[in-house]
């Protein structure tokens, strides 16, 4: 096993990678920019070096430092977490060339699944069902670009074939749109991932988006977790996760998790990753793509199946087997998950700054947050705004809706504007507590926070005793009248708007 695993992340992964490192009795070593040195994955870790730099492009980003640091400092593997270069081929390879171990899948397995229309025709050679489209080879005239749009059927989905995000793509619902769209993809695809290739796809209606965790080791096994229902989405963003599904049946899920199986092996997939579908309203489901990292949502399959997830990543990256078949596999009750955002749902979520002067998560049986941030944490403009995953788990999906609520009226976030009103708002909608879930559901449905609520005690006791610990100065009234009159009032933040 290994004795320091350095955690090449930040925020609320790297502190929950870090915990399971430190659980299976190795060093956790963190890295930081300089807005993160005083980050709780930094002051978590066992041991802590800097990446000169704030930006993510000059730090985060930069393989060629976080190598260098490993090898200096006597690391044994590197934990990617997710974003930043947790799907960098290129850096997997460059940590197996330096002598260390990437706990993720291998260089191949990632450039394999990183191009779709690659991954797409080997996934349909195995057997995985997939949307119907078309591959150019980028110098067709219009004409032939046109008759191929055709021939799949309006409305088509232009994508681009390195692209992820919702970046390089654009949606077609008739051919005088066509040309225009496939040369505006190229230019985005080229500036956001270096490769221009694009694609046509036929563009399902209102699908749903539903995800199978699967996890492979180097002893031939590839086994799936189930499923994570992912379809409430803004700007190809997911925002509300739960498992199980509430659209599968048995016999669906069954088929779907053979079918990501399937995707894996054919790809001689290793560690964690997860094979996206669509599902149609027939309940026909098509390969989307494979995310080659362990997801933003994976604690909800750790409640409903109790593996941790990350250690599982970590004993199949030194070499052993998985910790578990598929036959020994279950799963329990009902798990959901949203992410607590710094942004302002009432200004098209544009994201939100400053320091957090309150910050007090929810707690109680069935209830996990995951936190990036603490009371006194600085908001940057350099990185996500995601501060938080808020994570339930009730016996039935009604009874963990239920505690969902519960523990977003008493999420109390002050001095930074948050999604939680927003949150409380949308898993309150009829069609969302009804299972009704689609991709394009924010699009059709209007979510107003809610107002002229009142405050939550905790919440007024705890705008009142930040008083007496920021800065050491000022009583208890001097603090409340300056909280209200200030630019980020507790009393309009977050889930407390009054109007």
């Amino acid at each position: 096993m290994f004795q320091k695993v350095l955690i090449a992340n930040r925020g609320e992964i790297a502190v929950r990678v870090a915990q399971t490192v430190q659980e299976m009795g190795m060093c956790a070593v963190a890295v930081y920019s300089e807005p993160d040195r005083c980050s709780p994955h930094v002051l978590i870790a066992d041991e802590a070096h800097p990446l000169d730099g704030k930006t993510a492009a000059e730090t985060y980003l930069r393989g060629d430092k976080i190598i260098d640091i490993a090898k200096r400092n006597h690391i044994d593997a590197i934990h990617p977490g997710y974003g930043f270069l947790s799907e960098n081929a290129a850096f997997a390879q460059a940590c197996s060339d330096a002598g260390l171990t990437f706990i993720g899948p291998t260089p191949a397995a990632m450039r394999a699944t990183g191009n779709k229309i690659a991954a797409k025709e080997t996934l349909r050679e195995a057997g995985v069902p997939v949307v119907p489209g078309w591959t150019g080879t980028g110098k067709e005239d219009a004409k032939k670009i046109k008759s191929e749009a055709a021939s799949i059927g309006y409305p088509v989905m232009v994508k681009a074939a390195a692209g992820g995000g919702g970046k390089g793509m654009r949606l077609v619902r008739s051919e005088g749109e066509l040309v225009v769209s496939m040369e505006s993809a190229r230019r985005e695809a080229a500036a956001s991932f270096g490769d221009s290739q694009v694609f046509l796809e036929r563009y399902i209606e209102r699908p749903r988006h539903v995800e199978f965790q699967i996890f492979g080791d180097t002893h031939g096994s590839v086994v799936h977790l189930f499923e994570r229902e992912c379809s409430i989405q803004r700007r190809h963003q997911k925002l509300l996760e739960e498992t199980p599904s509430p659209a599968l049946s048995p016999e669906l899920r069954a088929r779907m998790g053979e079918a990501a199986v399937r995707a894996g092996k054919a790809v001689n997939y290793t560690n964690a990753g997860t094979v996206e579908f669509l599902v149609d309203s027939a309940g026909a489901f098509y390969f989307l793509e494979i995310n080659t990292r362990l997801q933003v949502e994976h604690p909800v399959t750790e409640l409903t199946t109790g593996h941790d997830l990350v250690k599982a990543q970590i004993l199949v990256a030194a070499g052993e087997r998985l910790p578990f078949t598929q036959d020994e596999l279950r799963q329990d009750g009902h798990a959901i998950e949203v992410r607590i955002c710094a942004e302002d749902p009432e200004r098209d979520f544009l994201p939100s700054t400053g320091t957090i002067d309150v910050y007090e998560p929810p707690a109680g049986p069935g209830i996990r947050v995951d936190s990036g941030v603490v009371q006194g944490s600085e908001i940057s403009v350099y990185y996500d705004p995601m501060l938080a995953k808020l994570i339930v788990k009730g016996r039935t999906r009604k009874e963990a809706l239920k505690k969902l609520a519960w523990a977003l009226e008493h999420f109390v976030v002050l001095g930074v504007t948050t999604n939680i009103g927003f949150l409380r708002s949308l898993i309150d909608h009829p069609e969302v507590r009804a299972g009704r879930l689609h991709t394009q559901f924010l699009q059709e449905h209007t979510i107003r926070e809610r107002s002229g609520e009142e405050l939550p005690n905790e919440a007024i006791v705890a705008a009142a005793l930040a008083g007496v610990t920021m800065s050491g100065r000022g009583t208890l009234s001097a603090t409340s009248d300056r909280l209200s009159n200030s630019s980020v009032s507790p009393w309009s933040a977050g889930g407390w708007r009054n109007a």
